[in-house]
């Protein structure tokens, strides 16, 4: 996983910060150094995930994650 941007994960706090992972770009939006969703995800075959905060609950990939994988997550994106 490579971050892509200017910023790491730390520096940004709150925000959206992109990732991409073999051949997956995703996009995170950072609350307060927390993982809070999704915003986007493109697979590298175009399939592609959009935020929209009108959705039902459950849709958003991140909400998917288990609690160890959501801290695996955040600590990844910390690393990167």
């Amino acid at each position: 996983m490579r971050r892509l941007g200017n910023q790491s994960w730390p520096e940004i706090y709150c925000g959206l910060t992109t990732v991409e992972a073999d051949g997956w770009v995703i996009t995170f939006y950072n609350d307060c150094d927390t993982l809070d969703y999704c915003d986007s995800c493109c697979s590298p075959d175009g399939r592609a995930y959009i935020f929209d905060s009108s959705q039902r609950y459950g849709t958003d990939p991140a909400v998917l994650l288990s609690t160890c994988e959501l801290a695996q997550r955040e600590s990844l994106l910390s690393s990167v």
